[in-house]
């Protein structure tokens, strides 16, 4: 089994910073991609940003603000948030996908989420 762990949300002024982290432990042969998905009420989840060895992608509306980095010898991802506005508000979930033996495909994780909330 695969487990991912988040923290560092909670609430901040607009204009304000928050970090996220993301740590995976548990079955872990290759942790592949890992992001950051985010879901406001009555909104379908989004993808905030992914970073692979290949790069990083984010989301038009977080160009510029965000920023999502990794650890590989930790099992960690990050997401460093700043310039926060109120549409930021949501729950937020880290996500990997991980190899848990040579062989066996990927599979996709999720965490609990965390929440961001960002007053005006």
């Amino acid at each position: 089994q695969v487990q991912l762990v988040e923290s560092g949300g909670g609430l901040v002024q607009a204009g304000g910073s928050l970090r996220l982290s993301c740590a995976a432990s548990g079955s872990i042969f290759r942790l592949n991609a890992m992001g950051w998905y985010r879901q406001a009420p009555g909104k379908q989840r989004e993808l905030v940003a992914a970073i692979t060895s290949g790069g990083t992608n984010y989301a038009d509306s977080v160009k510029g603000r965000f920023t999502i980095s990794r650890d590989n010898a930790k099992n960690t991802v990050y997401m460093q948030m700043n310039s926060l506005k109120s549409e930021d508000t949501a729950v937020y979930y880290c996500n990997a996908g991980v190899t848990t033996a040579w062989g066996r495909p990927s599979r996709d994780y999720w965490g609990q989420g965390t929440q961001v909330t960002v007053s005006s």
